[in-house]
């Protein structure tokens, strides 16, 4: 799946396979939030992202809401990936929204701002991937933190 955020022209690429793996770690979790980090690269040119894997946290916490994800083994994890070859590094967020839309709720844009602007991010841009699930189907929905607003992958 390929998209493009029309404010900026940058593009983003995943393969349906990843959302449906995270579609089905979040139903693991169905009614509650479930997520976790987005791990990839991006082109050359960092006009486009690859999205290609994830990151489950082994600690969190949850409702049918909220979630916040625990820190516990993430840096070695992504101490693993950066040793690929081509490096994969942590790229955004993902969580679900069971029984709803996969729209920014208030929390979301806050903690993607907090996110962009913590010391030991070193990406400009962070992702993030809402998952709207209920037990039948998901939509999934991309957006792109600039400058402490949240754009669209369409």
């Amino acid at each position: 799946m390929k998209l493009v955020c029309k404010h900026n022209g940058l593009e983003l690429s995943v393969e349906t396979l990843l959302l449906d793996k995270l579609y089905l770690a979040g139903m693991r979790h169905y009614p509650k939030e479930f997520g976790g980090l987005l791990i990839g690269r991006y082109s050359h040119d960092k006009k486009t992202c690859y999205v290609t894997d994830t990151i489950l946290p082994k600690k969190y916490s949850s409702s049918r809401s909220t979630f916040e994800r625990g820190k516990e083994g993430l840096k070695k994890k992504l101490v693993e990936f950066y040793n690929n070859d081509p490096p994969l590094i942590y790229i955004g967020e993902w969580h679900t929204h069971p029984d709803s839309k996969p729209e920014p709720s208030e929390t979301d844009k806050q903690a993607m701002q907090e996110i962009s602007e913590h010391e030991n991010v070193t990406i400009q841009n962070p992702i993030l991937l809402i998952i709207g699930v209920n037990k039948q189907r998901y939509e999934p929905k991309f957006y792109l933190s600039l400058n402490n607003k949240l754009y669209e992958y369409e």
